[in-house]
């Protein structure tokens, strides 16, 4: 047996172990792809175990990640601290940091959370993505590595695979390269039950490398690799592979999925010719693995001679820690301040152009972009180029129509360091996006979400276009601030907010319509409110019965309907709320003080009612719309859902009683 099969078959053991102990689990994908997982990790991947965070490292993305026993068994054999053996020996069992599916914040060495099938390799893409752009600044001295991809059948079946190729073969990514366990076999069984189609015209046809091989002669494992990484266009590299190798009873079939029994694996250690007991690793074998893993430290060495000396630490190391330039904050807070003098009358998502005017100059982390909506979404400020084969020194991405896609590699560029990513589409479309923007939220990372036309505002496009559930539906993540801003200042405010939260992704709710200034100079709200998620934007002037809350643009409607309610002698307090997590991290004393339980609460919101109880409890009275919308200006929507002023104090004066 050659030493390189040797070192597989301890990949394949491992798997096959930890899934028969855990009796859950996949261990048919990590048997199938041992050897050319072997060959990219002893040859070809440049990485590090004894400094996992080196940021000029390989990233290694196991889109197929309900495989995840390959990763865990990699990363051990190879010399990283985490997983132990122990840790394997407890896969999937609570505390075990080798999770059913690879976590990003469990082990060092996974770079993404993966386990919905495609988005890892999308995820990827957006870190090829990343290394371009810091390419660009850097140099090839600083910054020159691959990113690696194990994608699945299921993988290139979902429609984000379609996105993400179009995407990466449109960008001409060429250090991303992807091997595809093409075995065949989906949980159904055969592939062609459900799909004919030719993968590698597909990949062809998106602009891509395409080479094939033998997945279980490592020898042609390397030859393709190698073809690979010379080709000047993103690469997929076909590796033909049987699923459950060297299982002869379920091998090459559906039944090789998931786990096999004990005596399933006993035949097949047999037959690989490994007599050694459960989670059982030579110690010559242990010594290659580790020998491989070690091979990168002389090349880590010498980048870290290579950043020292380049008068660029302090700065590069800044910027993939995430931290913001000096001065920004400064400059957004003065932002601020000038937009509460200026009072402007402006749509949310012309007030969010105003603030990247600001920041784009000062953060040049910021890499921005939309879903074929720029001149919609207004993401793209003076300045900014294209990003983009050949020259990647551009920070605007033409995304195209693909909000899935765009959502997950901007995960990618979050989770690779270095880039600060946002990225728009309208609201309505988020739900095309919604799967990354969980993921997201389970690997907080810094993703900046612009969200335009928010509501009924949007007008004559009617129900198709017009969000209704999906503010309310996006609080439902958790671990996502969800800010629905009610004029510029709140924008502004939004912003700063999105950038400081460097492990938590953001929306930004914004208005196609036009909106008046709520917030002025002297009117005491000096700072950061939104930071507090809500505050009394108007006190009461009679005797108080009303606290109204309002997000967005129904700010301005709930201070209409308080004009209303005084003048009837009923003091309404308005609430701004532009950030419901926020101010849930209040302490209980400001929010009690803030939305006191002796006073009627109305919330009013372009949006489903479902929710809002929260914040109104049973007594309070909540306005919103729990339809479809309608098609028409948006004045005219407004007046038609009762959602103006004098409709709004009416609705709380009949409640009042």
């Amino acid at each position: 047996m050659s030493e390189m099969r040797a070192m597989a078959n301890a990949v394949r053991a491992l798997a096959m172990d930890a899934v028969v102990a855990a009796n859950s689990g996949h261990s048919g994908m990590p048997m199938g792809m041992a050897d050319a997982a072997t060959v990219l990790f002893t040859r070809y991947l440049k990485y590090d175990p004894a400094a996992p965070h080196w940021a000029d490292r390989d990233r290694f993305v196991l889109s197929a990640g309900h495989g995840s026993m390959l990763i865990y068994a990699l990363l051990h054999l190879t010399g990283y601290a985490r997983p132990t053996l122990d840790d394997i020996k407890a896969f999937r069992q609570l505390g075990s940091p080798c999770a059913g599916h690879p976590e990003v914040h469990e082990l060092e060495g996974v770079e993404t959370t993966t386990g919905p099938l495609g988005q890892g390799l999308a995820t990827a893409v957006g870190m090829a993505m990343a290394e371009r752009a810091l390419n660009s600044v850097y140099g090839d001295g600083l910054v020159d590595h691959r990113t690696w991809v194990v994608a699945g059948d299921g993988c290139l079946m979902e429609g984000i695979s379609h996105e993400a190729i179009g995407l990466a073969g449109h960008l001409q990514l060429r250090r991303l390269n992807v091997l595809w366990d093409d075995n065949g076999i989906s949980i159904d069984g055969p592939v062609s039950l459900s799909s004919n189609e030719d993968v590698r015209a597909r990949f062809v046809a998106a602009g891509w490398h395409v080479v094939s091989c033998d997945g279980h002669d490592s020898e042609a494992v390397a030859a393709a690799l190698a073809e690979a990484m010379a080709d000047a266009r993103p690469s997929l590299v076909a590796c033909k592979t049987t699923i459950g190798y060297g299982s002869a009873a379920k091998g090459g079939t559906a039944a090789a999925h998931g786990a096999l029994g004990a005596a399933d694996v006993e035949a097949v250690k047999a037959a690989l010719g490994w007599p050694h007991g459960a989670f059982e690793v030579p110690e010559d074998i242990r010594a290659s693995w580790r020998a491989a893993g070690g091979r990168g430290a002389a090349a880590r060495a010498e980048w870290e001679a290579r950043l020292a000396a380049s008068g660029k630490q302090q700065e590069f190391d800044a910027r993939m820690a995430g931290d913001l330039p000096a001065g920004a904050a400064d400059a957004l807070a003065s932002h601020a301040v000038q937009l509460r003098a200026d009072a402007p009358t402006v749509a949310t998502r012309k007030a969010s152009e105003m603030v990247l005017g600001v920041l784009n100059p000062l953060v040049p982390a910021l890499l921005g972009g939309a879903a074929d909506l720029t001149g919609s979404n207004f993401t793209r400020t003076g300045g900014q180029g294209v990003f983009g084969a050949p020259d990647y020194a551009g920070r605007h991405v033409h995304y195209g129509i693909r909000e899935f896609g765009m959502a997950a590699a901007m995960n990618g560029m979050a989770l690779h360091g270095g880039i600060i990513p946002y990225g728009g589409t309208f609201l309505v479309f988020s739900d095309y996006a919604r799967a990354a923007i969980r993921l997201s939220a389970i690997q907080t990372a810094r993703a900046v979400y612009v969200f335009t036309h928010d509501s009924i505002g949007v007008g004559e496009d009617g129900p198709t276009h017009q969000p209704i559930e999906h503010v309310m539906s996006l609080r439902l993540i958790p671990g996502l601030a969800v800010y629905r801003p009610a004029d510029a200042v709140e924008t502004a405010e939004a912003w700063a907010l999105a950038l400081e939260d460097a492990h938590r992704p953001s929306v930004l709710a914004l208005s196609r319509q036009n909106l008046p200034a709520v917030r002025r100079s002297g009117d005491g709200l000096d700072g950061n409110m939104t930071a507090r998620g809500a505050y009394r934007l108007k006190a009461a002037e009679a005797a108080r019965r009303v606290v109204l809350i309002g997000t967005g643009s129904e700010v301005e409607v709930t201070l209409a309907a308080a004009a209303v309610l005084e003048s009837r002698g009923i003091g309404a307090d308005v609430v701004s709320m532009p950030c419901w997590e926020r101010f849930a991290e209040q302490p209980l004393d400001y929010r009690r003080e803030l939305l006191p339980a002796n006073v009627t609460r109305v919330a009013v919101e372009a949006g489903v009612t479902l929710g809002w109880e929260r914040w109104t409890g049973d007594d309070g009275l909540v306005i919103g719309i729990d339809s479809f919308g309608a098609s028409g200006p948006a004045g005219d929507l407004y007046k038609h859902f009762g959602l103006t002023g004098d409709a709004v104090a009416a609705r709380v004066i009949a409640h009042l009683g």
